[in-house]
């Protein structure tokens, strides 16, 4: 019988239970999928906890997923039964060994990217792609902030600036992470507990700062990054790992016209033309090597509270991926 992590109330990971599901036939425009590997992301922490209330409780959390066709519904024409496909949603349900599915959300997944890479990379890779090709538009030489460079995010997105021809500087925690995000392109890398980053910036820069900082920490970081900006430099924050930005005057852009985005990658992909023209550069820099993804740490689909706890201790060195 299949069956699915339902949360049913808020709380810590032993909130996260495994418990039977019924699975349906797939409806018009509908896919039934048995998966093969889900991604685990902060984003779920954050779901589980209750700092995001957007999962109506009971439901099954879970953002992204691969697995194969096992039946479509009528009016589906792209896909058939014995498909490989992955899918990125914001309407959950990923945390499951089957499931239905809208068939619009879901993309066909390239022969040389196995199931359990895919699962670690379709989030992230999408953001990455999103982060330097639509929020922020980066060109060669322009001068970049990165925090948490040797995150699952932060060392895509070093890898990726790298190949634009972008200056990375990253910040990051100890010197194994600063080998890390080093390895991953950057330039320069900050050792944010020993020095001031903000110094630090605007010695490498000479003073003039960085045409934009991708920001995933949020609260402790958010003043020295807009305090690392150039004259109408963009500060992009795009995630909050130490807490949410507490609300500012807007009136402080003005001392050197800089802008503040806040973008969600859901909105960003759900149009499924705009999604596929982001896939479609996310899969040729997989193929082409531009970017890699360290081999994932793997928990049994009823394990997601143990997975959940492995995530948010921060000693994961890799991706962090469910298996039904």
């Amino acid at each position: 019988m299949p069956n699915a992590i339902v949360l049913r109330a808020h709380g810590d990971a032993d909130a996260l239970r495994l418990e039977p599901v019924t699975v349906g036939a797939p409806g018009p425009g509908e896919l039934r999928v048995r998966q093969t590997a889900i991604g685990v992301n902060f984003h779920d922490t954050y779901v589980r906890s209750g700092l995001y209330r957007t999962l109506a409780l009971p439901g099954i959390p879970g953002i992204e997923a691969v697995g194969v066709v096992e039946a479509v519904g009528d009016g589906v024409g792209a896909f058939r039964a014995g498909d490989r496909v992955g899918y990125v949603t914001g309407a959950y349900g990923a945390y499951a060994s089957e499931r239905v599915l809208p068939a619009d959300l879901a993309f066909p997944l390239p022969s040389f990217l196995d199931d359990l890479t895919a699962a670690s990379v379709l989030v992230r890779g999408l953001t990455v792609e999103m982060l330097t090709r639509t929020v922020h538009p980066v060109r060669g030489g322009d001068l970049v902030l990165v925090h948490a460079a040797a995150g699952g995010v932060g060392r895509l997105l070093c890898q990726r600036l790298a190949d634009i021809g972008a200056v990375v500087i990253g910040t990051a925690g100890s010197a194994g992470k600063a080998a890390i995000a080093q390895a991953a392109g950057c330039r320069h890398v900050i050792l944010y507990r020993e020095e001031d980053f903000v110094t630090r910036v605007r010695t490498i820069t000479g003073g003039h700062g960085v045409a934009v900082a991708y920001d995933s920490v949020g609260r402790d970081t958010f003043d020295g990054s807009l305090a690392c900006l150039a004259t109408r430099g963009h500060l992009v924050n795009f995630g909050q790992a130490s807490g949410p930005v507490p609300p500012f005057e807007v009136s402080r852009l003005a001392a050197g016209s800089f802008s503040v985005t806040r973008p969600i990658l859901f909105h960003y992909i759900s149009d499924p033309a705009e999604r596929d023209a982001l896939l479609a550069h996310l899969f040729e820099a997989l193929a082409r090597g531009v970017l890699s993804v360290p081999p994932a740490q793997v928990f049994p689909l009823g394990a997601a509270a143990e997975a959940h706890a492995a995530l948010e201790s921060r000693a994961a060195t890799g991706p962090i991926l469910l298996r039904p």
